[in-house]
């Protein structure tokens, strides 16, 4: 008789164990025809397909895009955003302030100065090369020159900086 139990109780959660599967089944084959209505396995084989050949596309624009960024990036260093004007007088307690000194310089204090000397005979105007916020041995800066190198090195630069690659 307890053997009879026990296959009955089993017997019996077999059968509710089978109807709860069974509602499972069902909500599954709903779900899943309205997932593939209309579809076959060729359709979505071709969904897929699509899908990859949209990323592949993306990914080229992505390339392309970075490599346009990097072209910004250079140009941003190489073109002139860091500028400096002093006026001054170079003569001591005579005339005014005529005079002046225009540093342009590039992402990496690159560039050059520009000075003007006014005096009553003329107007004498000199260029030299900075090199990385410095003066050449070839073209030594006056005071003043330097001064205004110093003062648009000191600025922020107006590009954005990265860590270099290169």
């Amino acid at each position: 008789m307890p053997f009879a139990i026990g296959a009955a109780s089993l017997g019996l959660s077999g059968f509710v164990m089978a109807t709860i599967l069974l509602f499972r089944l069902r909500k599954l084959r709903k779900d899943l025809g309205t997932l593939f209505a209309g579809k076959t396995g060729a359709d979505l084989e071709e969904v897929v397909i699509r899908q990859k050949e949209g990323l592949d596309a993306l990914d080229e624009e992505i390339r392309k895009l970075y490599g346009i960024a990097e072209q910004l990036y250079r140009l941003g260093n190489e073109s002139i955003h860091k500028a400096e004007l002093l006026r001054f007088n170079p003569f001591k307690e005579v005339g005014g302030n005529q005079s002046f000194a225009l540093a342009l310089l590039n992402g990496k204090n690159t560039g050059f100065v520009i000075s003007s000397i006014h005096t009553r005979e003329g107007t004498r105007v000199y260029a030299k090369p900075i090199e990385s916020g410095s003066e050449s041995k070839e073209y030594p800066l006056s005071d003043e020159e330097k001064r205004t190198v110093g003062l648009a090195v000191s600025k922020r630069s107006a590009a954005f900086t990265r860590k270099e690659t290169e």
